[in-house]
């Protein structure tokens, strides 16, 4: 499409605001020129996977065909284009000096980094400007901080239940839980049966190459897996096929297993809309309403536990990470409430281990860009904080590594709940556990060199050393804590001599944690 010379408006179009249902696009205006730039800046400030960087490319581009074809105006900067080597910031006063436009329009940012940067470009603009809420989650930035206002803990659970509640979900008419509880979350912890077997959900397959060599060209840095075809949905048409699949064939099993690990299995029972809603392609209300007219409809094959399960994870924790990270930015960024600060373990970034629960997980990032939320928290984060990782370096990973991080999400769920940073504000207590919660809830450890069982000796497996460590490490700061008293306890009737053999082995992995 041939732009006009001159506009009276420019809006900008972020990368993680691919909504075509938003207000803007209600009508077409002549007067009206939209802007989506892929951004030299968006890549460095950490290094991504490369399958990240396509997702999102592929997914924006796509975008900006869809808004074209009805009719808007559009300027979109390819990574390769000239205009796309500059900053954000030079970027929208070269469109505003060149199409002379008069008014500037945004929708709110996702992120801290992002607002300060908008701030600042408003601040420079000799011109009007004008900025809009995004139209896609539940909650306002705000709404968080001022239920909590007054109170000393930030508890989830209630969080969760006002938001069912106000958003008449899953409640009978006089506001309660449907079937009696709020919460079914001890029937979602159930390990996946030898005899189960899994059935294959529906995932994508786009085309990325032109993208990859784009980006080579480029010489971003990035790491992962380059593959040719991405599994994720990158249009909403995508998005919706793949929410229309999973509500039939994934969430009669969702709830069920959703904390479930195996290595027979890369997402198990999980939709993989993560993606598809943190770029805004699909919105978190037409997901849950979508899935709970599927539970209505086919009670014999959803039970409650499944759909709860899926509506907590979706209106409870993403909504309530949300409103932490607006609560408690920028601060929360810096937070070190255990004062680690060893580096990453090499096979991050490589999934070269021995420990078969780490090489799977990780390997599987590396592969996909994706890995499951208790993958996320109970190996990866739970073996970064065991060896005492610098949050910030355990931060930079998990930004990088998944194709549905974003800082607002990524951050309160790193620091927060996998590394305990902040001290409590996310998670009552530290996420960390023995290799009996891996056994327990994945087929991992019966295939591993380490013997799960053993506390110290030939072949005992590293989390269970580092698990105690970690305990007797912590003590001045973590035994006043009263979920952790039973620990403290059982560690303090262990005999001297077990504590010490034990000790000594954490340190000798702590040592050579590298090459475990």
């Amino acid at each position: 499409m041939k732009l006009n010379k001159t506009y009276h408006t420019l809006r900008l179009i972020l990368g993680d605001q691919l909504n075509e249902q938003h207000n803007w696009f209600s009508k077409v205006d002549d007067n009206v020129l939209y802007v989506i730039m892929e951004l030299q800046q968006e890549q460095d400030y950490v290094k991504h996977h490369i399958q990240k960087i396509g997702a999102f490319f592929l997914a924006m581009r796509s975008f900006g065909e869809l808004i074209k074809s009805t009719g808007n105006h559009l300027a979109y900067f390819k990574i390769t284009s000239e205009e796309s080597q500059k900053t954000l910031t030079e970027n929208i006063l070269d469109l505003v000096n060149t199409y002379q436009i008069q008014q500037f329009e945004y929708q709110s940012p996702d992120e801290v980094r992002l607002v300060n940067q908008l701030n600042k470009i408003e601040h420079d603009l000799q011109i009007s400007s004008k900025e809009y809420d995004t139209e896609h989650f539940y909650t306002s930035r705000t709404e968080l901080n001022t239920f909590f206002e007054g109170k000393k803990t930030l508890i989830l659970e209630s969080f969760y239940r006002y938001l069912r509640k106000k958003h008449q979900l899953l409640v009978d008419k006089n506001n309660n839980p449907e079937g009696g509880k709020w919460n079914y979350d001890k029937e979602n912890r159930n390990k996946i049966p030898k005899q189960h077997q899994i059935a294959s959900l529906q995932v994508c397959r786009n085309n990325v190459e032109d993208i990859n060599n784009e980006i080579d060209q480029q010489n971003i840095s990035y790491f992962g897996t380059k593959k040719k075809y991405i599994e994720w949905p990158v249009t909403r048409k995508q998005s919706i096929d793949i929410l229309d699949d999973f509500l039939v064939n994934g969430l009669p099993f969702f709830g069920m297993f959703q904390d479930a690990m195996t290595i027979k299995s890369w997402r198990i029972y999980h939709s993989l809309l993560s993606f598809s809603m943190n770029v805004k392609l699909i919105s978190p209300k037409e997901i849950i309403e979508k899935a709970i007219d599927q539970y209505y409809n086919d009670e014999h094959n959803i039970t409650l536990p499944q759909i709860e399960g899926f509506v907590r994870q979706i209106l409870g924790w993403r909504e309530y990470m949300r409103g932490i990270y607006w609560m408690k930015m920028p601060d929360y960024k810096s937070m070190n409430f255990l004062e680690l600060k060893e580096n990453l373990p090499s096979f991050y970034w490589t999934g070269k281990t021995n420990m078969n629960c780490l090489k799977h997980s990780i390997n599987q990032s590396l592969n996909y860009a994706y890995a499951h939320h208790i993958q996320r928290l109970m190996v990866l984060g739970n073996f970064a904080l065991l060896n005492g990782t610098d949050p910030d370096e355990v931060d930079e990973w998990y930004l990088g590594v998944y194709a549905d991080a974003i800082e607002w999400v990524q951050l309160t769920n790193t620091r927060g709940m996998s590394q305990f940073s902040d001290g409590g504000i996310v998670g009552t207590k530290p996420y960390v556990s023995s290799a009996n919660y891996i056994n327990k809830m994945s087929d991992y450890c019966s295939s591993c060199k380490y013997n799960y069982k053993k506390n110290h000796g030939e072949d005992a497996c590293p989390f269970n050393s580092l698990y105690w460590n970690f305990i007797d490490q912590h003590k001045e700061k973590l035994q006043p804590n009263r979920r952790m008293s039973m620990m403290y306890a059982v560690w303090n009737k262990k005999s001297p001599e077990e504590r010490t053999n034990t000790l000594e082995q954490a340190q000798e992995y702590l040592n050579n944690v590298n090459n475990l």
